[in-house]
């Protein structure tokens, strides 16, 4: 067991609890517990996983694993006992979660309205399940408490009464969400039922929880609260600025209804800081947030868990704490994380099979985490059910029929066949999700073709087959899909424009593409990504100022896109706009940290700004996710080796790099015309093999040929032609460099020659006017220069050596020595070299 760090810990879980609403609330000094806590502890963004449903999600928290190894599924599940579909029960889930582990190491956990955590488990400790709270009577005095809802036998009692019926809920406990309620007119709006449900549940799991706080020893204390996730389902579309197809009096009445949601669970907050004392470590963590601007919806599509389309996917984290840091951000976070860092704190080792990891930069102190192989494989007593209760369909049926009551399940009706079977479909949709999160593509494609064949209506089905299909470029399979779409009435909110761009984009046709993506555009496609799309065209296309203003559009729809903050990152990096790119990389694995392209361009923008250790961290980061990197390694070999004096490090690196590459090509490089057929002619006298297919043969322009491959005329379609050049010297016109593969070793002799001789020597070989000056062309392959010269300050991959053709012709000796020791590893001939060059050839000399 290492050094525990805190006392006792106390995680509250704010279903669907979103920064972009909170910080006006802040701003406004509406949630001042909320601050104090902020004000002394660690603050961030928290990714959701895919699919975003509470139940898989809240299971993940408490268990840091996806739903493949937690086994909590959905919604629903198939009944055993009575056929049909139940509400998932916490008997599904296949791994310990927190409070299992606790147990088995002597600690005392509460667990109040966990979702799932019916029936309660008998651990040591109060566990109130999330049954608790659910309304199935409109009597109060025929209210029951299901069996298997609070696990503390001499606790029952106290609890079954402190709930809080809705029949309790006056006028007065409404006004503050509702200040206008008088003007509502309650037999014809329900509305007003619906705020007093989501209240009154919410006021008994608060009563609950002060409750077993006072009246019992805890180490460990997990709190969930639904509500900020129902009324903003039910009520964010009621929120300023006013939709368009929100009336006016709806507007009035119903827009405060979200934020007297939030102000009344920071009153809640300033209780439980205040029970749980200043020697607790206290977490507020929401599973998702909620798109409350331009991105809200004004109809969902008909299809199950369509509410999940509301969800953004990054929500809100907090940590304040003994031993945690004050007034910080946290990068990064993700809900896998939250039960590795709460073992962490607690100086219990970490699960190996854990898909999260430590939070380790919240901490004052670097922190030592120990690990063991699995939770699962310690034997022992971890206060888990030993059966499987025997549960009457009547007990969660209240639970049911809130489920569909708010949208997330369809109503199953009297078919308990046809329901169990559905329940399945869904199920597979949410491993088919995770499958594909770990990048087990072919078995997703699997899944979602099945799902899609039994119900080719389903949004969620077409739209995951088609992205799927299109990460396979599979594009005459998302063609077919894009078309059933199109004939879905409901699904006008997809932007089928975008998915054509993005077809035509992967066929080869960027002008196209963009076409489509501003038609797209015009539909009212902002904030779909469409922006990201288009820089990331602009990107390929080399239009680095273009594509500074597309992500910069993302943004301004979209502040968390993580893609938007990266596509900028490397656009400022191809400017050579070095700090600015530093900053845009590090907010985009501020968002999300596992996308490993983003530590690599950090890592070559703090290189170049001369932080060498940020830069080599940045770089390790990146290795770790995808460790057979040739760059990476290149990178800190020179780093290690050049400039933190590193021998070690180099070694290893330099070592891996070796491993790794594929070979080692020359390439002969310039604008057309500027002499690399020349260079070509002296490295064959040389003695260096040649990489050609002599096709294109010697002609007047150049006499001695022009030791070219048409295979390489396709590298920007097809590089692997590279690969069969190891060991020999291939000319790679300027502009075709970037597609050269990365993982071999290049030497580039870069030939340089006065733009006005290029020019004209090109004009004479097309049979055109010599004394007629392109000057677009030349202003053109002048800014390509510049781009390059850029360019190569970017690559770990690539030794240059820059060559003038006229310094060749009037000091051969000088050049080709200088020449000769760049490529000293294969042994040039030097004196046949020097013969090979021809003076005589200079026919397009400038005067």
């Amino acid at each position: 067991m290492g050094n525990r760090i805190s006392k006792r810990v106390l995680l509250i879980g704010w279903d669907g609890a979103d920064w972009g609403l909170i910080n006006p609330l802040l701003d406004a000094g509406k949630m001042p517990a909320l601050e104090k806590l902020i004000n002394k502890g660690v603050i961030g963004n928290i990714a959701t996983l895919d699919p975003p449903i509470s139940p898989v999600l809240w299971t993940s928290i408490a268990t840091g694993k996806r739903a493949d190894k937690h086994g909590i599924l959905g919604f629903v599940e198939p009944n055993p006992d009575q056929g049909g579909i139940r509400p998932i029960n916490v008997t599904s889930r296949k791994c310990k979660a927190l409070w299992n582990i606790f147990h088995h190491e002597g600690m005392k956990s509460n667990v109040i309205g966990w979702w799932p955590s019916h029936p309660a488990e008998p651990i040591n400790g109060t566990v109130v399940s999330n049954y608790y709270q659910k309304v199935d009577n409109s009597d109060e005095k025929k209210w029951f408490m299901p069996n298997g809802t609070i696990s503390h036998e001499g606790s029952k009692k106290d609890l079954f009464n402190l709930r809080f019926h809705p029949s309790e809920i006056t006028g007065d406990l409404l006004k503050p969400f509702v200040p206008l309620i008088e003007k509502i007119n309650q037999d014809e709006d329900n509305r007003l039922l619906g705020i007093a449900n989501i209240l009154s549940q919410t006021i008994s799991i608060h009563s609950a929880s002060t409750w077993v706080m006072r009246n019992t020893e805890w180490d460990f204390m997990g709190i969930y609260l639904d509500a900020i996730d129902h009324v903003c389902h039910g009520f964010v579309k009621y929120i300023s600025p006013k939709m368009d197809h929100i009336s006016e009096s709806d507007h009035e009445i119903y827009k405060d209804v979200v934020e007297g949601m939030y102000i009344f669970h920071d009153m809640m907050l300033e209780r439980l800081v205040e029970l749980a004392g200043e020697d607790t470590t206290i977490i507020i963590t929401s599973d998702h947030g909620f798109y409350s601007d331009h991105r809200r919806m004004a109809t969902l599509p008909k299809c199950n868990t369509a509410p999940t389309f509301e969800h953004n996917p990054f929500g809100m984290f907090l940590i304040s704490g003994p031993g945690i840091k004050k007034d910080e951000r946290v990068y990064g976070a993700s809900l896998l994380d939250i039960a590795p860092t709460i073992l962490a704190l607690f100086g219990l080792p970490v699960g190996k099979d854990m898909d999260g990891k430590v939070l380790g930069t919240i901490f004052e102190n670097e922190i030592k985490t120990d690990f063991i192989e699995s939770w699962e494989k310690i034997d022992g007593d971890f206060g888990e059910h030993s059966e499987i209760d025997q549960e009457d369909t009547f007990e969660s049926a209240e639970a049911l029929r809130q489920l569909v009551e708010l949208g997330y399940i369809e109503d199953p009706g009297e078919d308990k066949t046809l329901a169990a079977l559905k329940a399945g479909y869904e199920a597979k949709y949410c491993i088919a999700k995770i499958q594909i999160t770990r990048k087990n593509f072919t078995e997703a494609l699997s899944s979602f073709e099945e799902l899609y064949h039994i119900d080719k209506t389903d949004i969620r089905y077409n739209l995951e087959l088609l992205r799927l299909n299109l990460h396979l470029q599979k594009f005459k399979e998302a063609k077919e899909i894009l078309e059933n779409l199109r004939t879905i009435p409901d699904a006008g909110f997809v932007h089928l424009s975008f998915y054509d761009g993005i077809i035509a984009f992967n066929e080869g046709d960027s002008i196209k593409a963009l076409d489509f993506f501003k038609q797209a555009e015009k539909e009212g496609g902002g904030g779909s990504g469409i922006h990201n799309q288009m820089g990331m065209i602009y990107l390929q296309l080399q239009k680095y100022d273009e594509a500074i203003e597309a992500f910069s559009k993302e943004l301004n729809e979209d502040e968390n896109s993580y893609l938007a903050y990266y596509g900028l990152g490397v656009s400022q990096l191809h400017l050579n706009i070095f700090e600015d790119a530093a900053d845009n990389l590090l907010n985009s694995i501020g968002l999300i940290y596992s996308y490993p392209p983003s530590h690599y361009y950090l890592g070559v923008a703090l290189y170049h700004l001369e932080r060498f250790q940020d830069a080599a961290n940045a770089f390790e980061l990146f290795l770790k996710l995808a460790p057979t990197n040739l760059r990476a390694h290149k990178w800190l070999s020179k780093i290690y080796g050049v400039h933190l004096l590193d021998k070690n490090k180099q070694i290893i690196n330099q070592n891996y790099s070796q491993q790794l590459m594929k070979g080692q090509v020359i390439i002969v490089s310039g604008l057309p015309r500027s002499g690399t057929s020349m260079m070509m002619q002296i490295l064959e006298k040389g003695g260096i093999s040649i990489f050609t297919d002599e096709q294109r043969i010697a002609d007047q322009s150049n006499p001695k040929g022009y030791y070219e491959h048409a295979a390489v005329k396709r590298l920007s379609k097809d590089n692997t032609c590279i690969i069969d050049a190891n060991g020999k010297a291939v000319k790679v016109i300027a502009q075709l460099l970037q597609f050269l593969p990365d993982n071999i070793d290049y030497k580039i002799i870069f030939m340089h020659r006065d733009i006005n001789e290029i020019m004209s020597s090109q004009q004479k070989m097309l049979g055109k006017d010599p004394s007629i000056f392109p000057f677009a062309i030349a202003e053109a392959f002048k800014k390509e220069l510049s781009r390059l010269e850029k360019w190569f300050k970017l690559q770990s991959n690539i030794e240059l050596l820059d060559i003038n053709y006229s310094d060749v012709i009037a000091n051969p000796e000088i050049e080709i020595l200088k020449t000769a020791k760049f490529l000293e590893d294969f042994n040039p001939n030097i004196p046949e070299m020097i013969s090979a060059v021809d003076k005589e050839l200079y026919r397009s000399k400038k005067i």
